[in-house]
Order: structure tokens, then sequence, then C-alpha cells
């Protein structure tokens, strides 16, 4: 199975995406980023799709991960890795 598709949802001014985005950097993944600050759209489907409004909202494959936090979180309970791999259900 191939690594699963990343997205993150960003606006520019948001010291947790730039966080985010510096993670996923180090762990050598890519992403697309969607800027909800730019795209009203894009603001509106980030909300129907996590029912949150702050950024960033972070999905690997179509699991939502939540924000950094919640990414950091599944990183320390060695939940992350799979994720990233493609490996968990």
């Amino acid at each position: 199975m191939s690594a699963p598709q990343i997205t993150l949802y960003s606006t520019a001014v948001c010291p947790y995406c730039v966080a985010a985005k510096n993670f996923l950097k180090s762990k050598g993944q890519t992403w697309t980023e969607v800027r909800i600050d730019t795209d009203p759209a894009e603001r509106e489907k980030m909300m129907a799709r996590t029912r949150r409004t702050s950024v960033p909202q972070i999905f690997i494959g179509e699991t939502h991960v939540g924000g950094y936090d919640d990414m950091m979180a599944l990183h320390r309970a060695g939940k992350l890795e799979p994720l990233l791999a493609g490996d968990a259900a």
C-alpha cells in the first residue's frame, strides 16, 4: 500500500501550521496545503469535513488527525508513523 496523501488546511499567519509543516518535513513527508484564509469556499469545506474552525486541520488520507497538538499526541503514542506509512486501518 502506498503512503496516503496528506492534506493540511492552514492560514498564512498560523504558528501551529508552520510547526506542523516543519514536523512533517522532518519526517520526509510531502503534503497538499489548502489555504483557507485566501479561499472562503475551502474554509467552508474544511468546517464541513472537520466540524472545527481552527487551523491547522490535518488529514492523512481520509483520516482526520486534527490539529498540531493532536498530531503530536499521535506521534508520542506511536500511532502516527503507521498512519503515515498507510499501515493503519
